[in-house]
């Protein structure tokens, strides 16, 4: 059926309907007049039941025979019009309808019938053409109860709720006398704007017109209290009700509960309907099902099994919801199974199915996923479109990421904020920040979420100077703040350390109100990382409802700023406070166990992890290996790493890093050879610690080979710290002339790194030229660092150049730099003991005194052992340096050793800065005449002695 003037189907912007004097004088191109015997045929069955039928072509073909033969029908004009209309209006087929309304209008005396018009309002608002419904609503002279009941339908049913209820006022105005039929839709306008007032005062006025034991009203009551998130008084009014057997009540009370986020509830209210005898619907199935979350999801596989049981044809929404409850408690293969089953689908289907790939994190499949959607010939719409942006980001997949984007600029989604918002995060989780910054300013308008994005991009990608500017940008624009912007700004501050920063951040949060529990986290987290304990420990202790992030926030400021027995403690506090530790809470309670070398409090946590069954992958498995590297255990490292299948790149770089912390640099480079048969790409890491691993083990020649495989094979420039590990290389082995043209050779300014690398590599062989310049150029590249200050005068003070020495300390002291004292602790029965240099301070002082002179006795009657005096590098006579050397907190903590723990088992000292020559020798001896393992983890690696002899060979 055609016409000569067509009218654009209703989307965004407004569509008027045509000049109707001009419709009057169209002419349209309805069939012609059939045969009598055709029309005859067609007047043997009504127009009434063709419609029933729903087969529209045929309909209007009986529309057009009637109008033909008028005389002849039994059907008045305006039923005959209405029965069709009406069937438009099911079917949607607005073009079809606005022919008929055209016909309605040339046609004499039917132009401004009350009934008709009422019937084309009800079809515009049903054909989602609400400016065509109130075109004609505003034409009409005069207007029955249903006419306006039409046009309310008309403006709720699409979106517009504002003007539903200035409708209703209008009617109130009027003194239209509202009916039953009123009350629904302009409840739901008010649920649509949450507005409890308002659908307080209709209620009221419900009840005042005796329309609310009306089972519609009753029902449309309960929904919008349930959207205006009064779940109570919902429930109120479902519980007055005497007799339930209303299907349509029961799903809004249960509708009710879903959407306000109470699945228990929910479900308890669909088990009471099952055992009320109430036959239940498609739509009770949906509500029910999308109460289905993680821990019910059994009861959704039981509602599916009735779905099936019932045999009725699955809907389309039925199955959506189906598919949805399987994606979001992680069952992706019976999700896909549902969809793959769905004889018919829609963009519901084909987005839930890729929505749900994306939050279960299985983002390949994601992505070949979308690209079945698209080979099937599915139009890509926003929500798909945001999904897939957010799975490229996540993989890093930059290139998945732009062919996303140019679909989205060729069909013309580009304009949508939420796509751009996806976009602007898609670059940042790709570190592409040009195209970030790009599309970002290139946006027409911005809302909260496109700023808040764009800053968090640049703060996670290390670009915080200039997510602090576009903070100030935000500020003076008068964009409304909210906590997860704020989140992101104290990030950046605390990624540049800037204490003051962030402290005016704290002071911003307390006088905008914006205070939360994620935000009181993140300020701990903050003043942790800038090595404010006290600040963070206040904030801490301010926050009163903590939760697993708080504790482990101050946990981690505890272990981060070196103190593991603090970070220990609050673990217990945090225990008995009823808090269940997760995964990020046990790595940061090994990083404390391994900071102290407190093996037994490692392997509690160890248990601790098996025992509530965390997974042994990923940054926990790379913890454990770590933490008993660091306690002195490799081979439990080496168990631990042994038992994981699907090794990536951080485990196996940490196991590199642990054998070369152990001297094992032969097993160093042979991991490093199973890491490429396996197709692991290694990274810079990786390189750093194969060459550590090199230079604690004289690999001098494998350490130069594998800086060229890193530039050449692996096309990764290196850092500064890679050359410092080759000239660390050099230097242990006393080839200085070579370590010193290899610095001058980098392509690169040596930085202070490299300096400290060469200047201590000088200092264990004496060379005083080399020396001097090593000393000079340290200073001078980084003068804020107290330890560099300490290793040049300790250079000076070896070839005894005490004024040299004094200066260097006066210039210390200049800049309020102090040196950490010297500092060795031991774990012993579930506590660790810390000893510093000539520490009297332990309850059994005198008994440690008493067995280390013991020990001292021993080792010079049977080893021959003599206090090497050079090592001590004060100004002072020979006697006193021999006392000194003889009070060196290692010294003290073997001998409480010797005296506590049983005999034979082995001993493991931590110290806080590297072991000394003298130490060194007596370590050695005392291994020997003592018959103990003695382990011993100093700032440069691990020394393990054994009858006599250290692992370390030398190079340490």
């Amino acid at each position: 059926m055609a016409s000569s003037i067509q009218l654009s189907h209703i989307t965004s912007t407004p569509t008027t309907l045509p000049d109707y004097q001009m419709l009057k004088n169209a002419h349209f191109n309805f069939p012609p007049k059939t045969s009598k015997l055709e029309t005859n045929s067609i007047n043997s069955s009504s127009l009434k039941q063709i419609c029933k039928q729903g087969n529209l072509k045929e309909a209007i073909q009986s529309l057009t025979n009637y109008l033909s033969h008028q005389n002849e029908a039994h059907l008045s004009s305006d039923e005959a019009y209405s029965s069709v209309l009406e069937l438009c209006a099911e079917k949607k087929a607005v073009r079809e309808g606005q022919q008929i309304h055209t016909h309605v209008i040339k046609s004499n005396g039917h132009g401004n019938s009350v009934f008709l018009k009422t019937k084309l309002v009800f079809l515009y608002g049903k054909c989602e053409a609400v400016f065509d419904a109130q075109k004609v609503f505003d034409e009409m002279p005069q207007r029955s109860i249903f006419s306006w009941n039409a046009m309310l339908g008309a403006y709720v049913s699409n979106g517009k709720p504002w003007e539903a209820l200035e409708l209703y006022r209008a009617m109130r105005v009027f003194g239209v006398n509202v009916d039953a039929f009123t009350f629904p839709c302009v409840l739901k306008a008010c649920g649509l704007i949450k507005d409890i007032r308002l659908g307080t005062e209709i209620h009221g006025y419900a009840v005042k017109s005796g329309c609310d034991s009306n089972g519609f009203v009753v029902n449309a009551l309960v929904s919008m209290y349930a959207k205006c998130e009064d779940t109570v008084g919902a429930r109120q009014l479902f519980d007055r009700i005497q007799v339930k057997y209303d299907v349509v009540l029961w799903n809004s009370i249960i509708s009710a509960y879903s959407a306000s986020g109470k699945p228990m509830e929910a479900l308890m209210l669909f088990r009471e309907m099952e055992k009320a005898g109430v036959s239940m619907n498609s739509y009770t199935y949906v509500c029910a099902l999308q109460a289905c979350e993680e821990p019910f999801k059994r009861l959704g596989v039981e509602i599916h099994a009735a779905i099936l049981k019932s045999n009725d044809r699955m809907h389309l929404y039925v199955a959506n919801a189906l598919l949805v409850m399987y994606a979001r408690c992680g069952r992706m293969r019976e999700a896909a199974q549902i969809f793959h089953k769905m004889t018919e689908k829609d963009s519901v289907s084909w987005n839930s199915l890729l929505s749900g790939f994306v939050q279960n994190g299985l983002y390949s499949e994601a992505l070949n996923f979308f690209h079945e959607t698209l080979a099937a010939g599915q139009r890509a719409d926003q929500v798909s479109l945001i999904s897939i942006l957010g799975t490229s980001g996540r993989l890093k997949n930059l290139l998945n990421g732009m062919e996303a984007h140019a679909y989205a600029v060729k069909n013309g989604l580009d304009a949508d904020i939420q796509v751009v918002n996806s976009l602007i995060d898609m670059y940042s989780k790709c570190c592409h920040i040009k195209f970030m910054e790009c599309v970002f300013r290139s946006m027409v308008s911005r809302d909260v979420i496109s700023w808040t994005t764009v800053i968090a991009g640049y703060a996670q990608n290390n670009y915080h100077a200039k997510a602090l500017d576009v903070f100030r940008e935000v500020q003076a624009k008068g964009v409304e703040i909210d906590a997860m912007m704020i989140g992101s700004v104290l990030l950046a501050c605390t990624s540049l350390r800037w204490l003051n920063h962030v402290k005016e951040t704290h002071g911003y949060i307390l006088r905008k109100g914006l205070s939360d529990l994620v935000l009181n986290n993140t300020l701990v987290d903050a003043y942790g990382e800038c090595n404010n304990i006290e600040l963070a420990s206040r904030m801490f202790n301010l926050i009163e409802n903590k939760d697993v992030v708080s504790w482990t926030s101050m946990i981690s400021a505890y272990v981060d700023n070196g103190l593991g027995d603090e970070a220990l403690s609050l673990f217990c506090m945090m225990k008995e406070d009823g808090i269940e530790p997760d995964s990020v809470t046990l790595i940061s309670m090994l990083s404390a166990a391994a900071s102290l070398s407190a093996l037994k409090k490692g392997k509690e946590v160890h248990g601790f992890l098996i025992k509530r069954g965390f997974l042994l992958e990923g940054s926990v498995v790379s913890s454990l290996v770590d933490m008993y590297a660091r306690c002195g255990t490799l081979e439990n490292s080496f168990k631990v790493f042994n038992l994981v299948k699907d090794k990536d790149k951080v485990l196996w770089t940490c196991m590199i890093h642990a054998s070369g912390m152990h001297g094992r640099g032969k097993e160093a480079t042979e991991l490093f050879s199973r890491m490429e048969m396996e197709n692991i790409l290694p990274d810079h890491v990786t390189f750093l610690a194969l060459l550590y691993a090199c230079s604690h083990s004289g690999m001098i020649d494998e350490g130069k080979k594998y800086l060229d495989i890193m530039k050449d094979n692996y096309n990764l420039e290196p850092w500064p710290e890679h050359y410092a590990c080759v000239v660390d290389l050099l230097g242990r082995a006393n080839r200085l002339k070579e370590a010193y043209q290899f610095v001058k050779s980098m392509p690169m300014e040596p930085g202070a790194v490299v300096w400290c690398a060469l200047l201590g590599a000088c200092h264990v062989h004496s060379n005083k030229e080399l020396g001097d310049i090593a000393a000079g150029k340290l200073l001078e590249s980084e003068p804020g660092n107290p330890g560099n200050y300490v290793l040049v005068s300790n250079v000076f003070a070896a070839t005894g150049r005490w004024d040299d020495v004094e200066l260097v300390r006066e210039r210390m002291k200049e800049r309020g730099l102090k040196k950490n004292p010297a500092c060795s602790w031991i774990e012993m029965r579930d506590k660790v003991h810390s000893f510093m240099a000539r520490d009297k301070t332990h309850p059994q002082s005198d008994q440690i005194y008493e067995k280390l002179a013991e020990i001292i006795e021993t080792v010079k009657r049977e080893g021959n052992y003599t206090a090497q005096t050079k090592y001590v590098l004060h100004n002072v006579d020979e006697e006193e340096k021999t006392k000194m050397l003889y009070g060196h907190s290692e010294k003290l903590a073997i001998a409480y050793a010797l005296l506590e723990s049983p005999k034979g088992t082995p001993i493991r000292v931590t110290k806080n800065l590297r072991v000394c020559g003298d130490c060194h020798v007596f370590i050695k001896l005392v291994s020997d005449f003592f018959d103990r393992e003695i382990i011993v983890r100093d700032t440069s690696r691990f020394h393990h002695f054994r009858h006599g002899s250290c692992s370390c060979g030398g190079f340490w």
